[in-house]
C-alpha cells in the first residue's frame, strides 16, 4: 500500500489497485498550499463527517475524478445535491464489500454539520479488510471503548489516529487507542493545521517509543510504503 499525507486528515492510500482518498482538506489549507489538487487521483472518497475541515475538496475531487463517496448517509445526501452522481451512503456498524476490499464503518465520538449548517449525521471510522492488509482509519473521535471491539475481531496492520487534541483525542489517549487495537504501528494526523491542535512532534514520538510503539508523522505530501 502507498499511503500519502495532504495534511489535516486528508490521506490517499492506493490499495489493491485503486486509490482511496479520505476526508479531501487540501485547498483552503494554507500548510498544504504546495499540494496539487488536480493532480490528486480518487476511484472513492471516504467521508467521515461533514465538517468543513474535512469535505471542502470532496464535491471538486468526485466530479473531476468519476469517483465514488462513501460515507454517512446524511453526508452521500448532501454531495448529491451539489452535482456528485456517484455515492454509497453506509452508517456506523454496516459493512460493504468493495472491490478494494472489505470496508466496515465503526463509531466515531465526535459531532458532524455539513459546511451549510444542515445536519451531517452520525460520524464514523472505517476499518478496511484487503489483499494488501488491514487498516483502521480513525477519523475525528474521542478515545472510545468501542475500539476494543475491533482489536478483538480483526488483526490491524497500521492504524490513522488524530492526536491533535482539544476537538479529538490527544497523544496520551491514542497511545490506549492503540493499546485497545491491538496495533503498534500508527500514523498520526488532526494536528498542528491551526493554533487549537499544536502538539510537541518529538515529544508524541517518543512517547510511543517508551511504549514500544511506533508513531509516523509524514510531512505534507510524503508517501511511505506499508
Amino acid at each position: 500500500m502507498k499511503v500519502t499525507w495532504y495534511g489535516h486528515a486528508c490521506f490517499g492510500i492506493e490499495i489493491n489497485g485503486k486509490h482511496l482518498l479520505f476526508d479531501p482538506y487540501i485547498a483552503a489549507n494554507p500548510l498544504a498550499a504546495h499540494i496539487d489538487v488536480e493532480s490528486i487521483k480518487a476511484d472513492f472518497i471516504l467521508q467521515s463527517h461533514g465538517h468543513f475541515d474535512h469535505i471542502s475538496d470532496t464535491v471538486a475531487i468526485a466530479k473531476r475524478t468519476g469517483a465514488v463517496v462513501v460515507g454517512p448517509y446524511e453526508v452521500t445526501e448532501w454531495v448529491k445535491k451539489h452535482g456528485v452522481e456517484k455515492v454509497h451512503p453506509m452508517n456506523v456498524g454496516g459493512q460493504w464489500q468493495f472491490d478494494f476490499g472489505k470496508l466496515k464503518c465503526v463509531n466515531a465520538v465526535h459531532s458532524s454539520m455539513m459546511p451549510d449548517g444542515s445536519y451531517g449525521g452520525i460520524p464514523m471510522g472505517f476499518v478496511i479488510e484487503s489483499v494488501d492488509g488491514n487498516f483502521y482509519f480513525a477519523g475525528d473521535t474521542a478515545l472510545t471503548y468501542d475500539m476494543k471491539l475491533i482489536g478483538e475481531y480483526m488483526k490491524i496492520d497500521f492504524a490513522i489516529l488524530p492526536i491533535g487534541d482539544n476537538f479529538t483525542m490527544g497523544i496520551d489517549n491514542a497511545l490506549i487507542a492503540s493499546d485497545f487495537v491491538k496495533c503498534n504501528d500508527i500514523i498520526g494526523m488532526h494536528f498542528n493545521t491551526h493554533g487549537y491542535i499544536q502538539i510537541n512532534q518529538v515529544e508524541a514520538i517518543e512517547k510511543f517509543s517508551q511504549a514500544g510503539k511506533k508513531l509516523t508523522l509524514l510531512k505534507i505530501g510524503e508517501t511511505i510504503i506499508k
